[in-house]
């Protein structure tokens, strides 16, 4: 168990906050602000799209003594994000349900012990939803931070991309994959002469890989960023893709964005998609797989114009190498000697070590048994319920609807009665809807006057998991009929204790759900 405390706080937060937290950059237009007017003042608000702020400022204003401490505490409330794109049904909308908890602390082990607790009562929570899911390595992002993890459902249609290795169990997000040791060679001796080519109007990889003929993984592409507003060059191999996250990293920079196209004609002499590495006068870094392109194709700083036969060593120098890509299939494992598998999945949760950050800003402060103020160390935890249930539909569903684990479903059990019209059929249905509810089963009585096979295929649609039949040619024989939603036979149970069959039913069912967790 977790230990939190359950609360519940306004969704209306007083802009002031998020601005000594510096978020309202962080989040810029996706954090939704407004003004309202009390008495003769303007009142500047923002609509929470996450509570950090407001429950260290409530911690901040109640909480004084280490003697008060650990705390964890969490709410379940609708969340709002101004999203320019929402997309993807329910996963990513401007209002959404979440589960949210924050955890405060007197030291780092005392936060190290809190994520434990909450990240393993995350694996119990996605293990009873019945999800088969990654506990991934993640950037923290807007949120901040020192470590995190996503819960991630891999779903062939899922809007974020993962890395896993079967082989050891390493999994982390695009943004965070490291790739395995790549060695950089010497450089090799010029396989030709530095050719300067026309490439008009060819300011992409694509276009100048048809133009000249040349396959991507033979060119280098020059990326101008500006880190921490200071120009610096990326080179990245024609058919792989930059990490803004890994850079971000091995610059140690607090803001890195690609360069303005101003700023790129400033430092290069040419419009964007003709920057390269030959003459540049700025700090070059480059990913480990450009040093094994020994004759390479790329900008020459010039509108319209490429270099062919470009040699490290020779035409341009790079200050150094890092892991700078993105990690794709088969990819080495930065863990172990296997191999690296790119899947799409769908996260439901999140769970982040975020240290002082907000406790310093918010003056979140404790006194020690020394007397010694300190800032408290703060975590937090999210799962997207909306999420959850969408990602459940995606992964667990057939040709005919959804295949809803009975922990997750609407509903336990289905009551079909063939005939509404015939007496005893009607009868025995509301018999059993009234005696399975007793018991404890919660019970959805299709009694629309429809023909059986509509019923049949709206129950296979909603898919609750238990269907019970109850029509007047089985009741003559004294039974009902019983199916499972994921199994394709249908069977045959007697009437006269049909409530305990059904119910013991059910309840092997919750506890399959249940088993795993309840032997940690």
């Amino acid at each position: 168990m977790a230990g939190a405390v359950e609360l519940l706080m306004p969704a209306l937060t007083p802009i002031n906050l998020w601005q000594r937290t510096g978020r309202v950059e962080a989040f810029g237009n996706v954090l939704i602000q407004f003004q309202v007017r009390r008495q003769n003042r303007q009142v500047h608000l923002a609509l929470g799209p996450t509570h950090e702020e407001v429950v260290t400022d409530l911690v901040s204003r109640h909480v004084s003594s280490y003697r008060q401490l650990p705390l964890t505490l969490y709410q379940i409330q609708t969340k709002f994000r101004n999203e320019e794109r929402p997309r993807f049904g329910v996963l990513r909308t401007s209002e959404f349900l979440m589960k949210d908890a924050y955890s405060f602390d007197t030291s780092a082990e005392g936060l190290n012990k809190s994520y434990e607790k909450m990240y393993h009562a995350y694996c119990r929570i996605f293990d009873r939803c019945g999800l088969d899911y990654l506990a991934v390595e993640a950037e923290s992002g807007p949120i901040g931070g020192d470590a995190s993890h996503e819960f991630m459902v891999l779903a062939d249609n899922g809007e974020d991309s993962v890395v896993h290795c079967s082989a050891c169990g390493y999994a982390a997000n695009l943004e965070r994959a490291e790739i395995g040791r790549r060695d950089v060679p010497p450089a090799a001796a010029p396989a030709g002469p530095l050719a300067k080519v026309d490439t008009p109007r060819a300011g992409s990889i694509e276009a100048v890989s048809k133009m000249l003929g040349c396959r991507p993984d033979l060119m280098i592409k020059t990326l101008i960023y500006t880190a921490d507003e200071k120009p610096v060059a990326v080179l990245i191999r024609g058919d792989h893709e930059a990490n803004e996250g890994k850079l971000r990293r091995v610059l140690g920079s607090a803001k890195i964005e690609l360069a303005a196209p101003d700023v790129i004609e400033r430092v290069t002499g040419a419009p964007v998609g003709f920057a390269g590495p030959v003459g540049l006068k700025i700090p070059i870094w480059a990913d480990y797989d450009v040093a094994g392109v020994t004759s390479a194709v790329v900008g020459a700083n010039a509108a319209d114009a490429h270099y062919t036969g470009a040699a490290r060593g020779r035409d341009f120098e790079i200050g150094q190498f890092a892991d700078l890509r993105n990690a794709g299939d088969g990819d080495p494992c930065p863990r172990c000697d296997g191999r690296l598998e790119l899947r799409q999945a769908i996260e439901v949760g999140h769970v982040f070590k975020l240290g002082t950050k907000y406790s310093e800003a918010l003056s979140a402060r404790f006194l020690d048994e020394k007397e010694q103020l300190h800032p408290a160390i703060m975590g937090c935890y999210g799962i997207g319920v909306n999420r959850i249930v969408a990602a459940l539909i995606e992964t667990k569903h057939d040709d005919n609807g959804i295949l809803w684990p009975m922990s997750l479903a609407p509903y336990e059990v289905l009551l079909v009665p063939l005939n509404v019209k015939q007496q005893d059929v009607i009868d025995v249905a509301n018999q059993l809807y009234s005696e399975l509810t007793h018991a404890g089963v919660e019970v959805l009585m299709d009694d629309r006057d429809q023909r059986p096979g509509v019923k049949f295929k709206d129950a296979d649609l909603i898919g609750i998991p238990l269907r019970v039949v109850i029509g007047g040619r089985s009741l003559k024989d004294g039974q009902l009929e019983i199916k499972w939603r994921w199994k394709e036979a249908a069977e045959a149970i007697p009437l006269e204790g049909a409530v305990v069959a059904i119910a013991d039913l059910v309840q092997t069912e919750r506890d399959l759900a249940h088993a795993t967790t309840e032997q940690e």
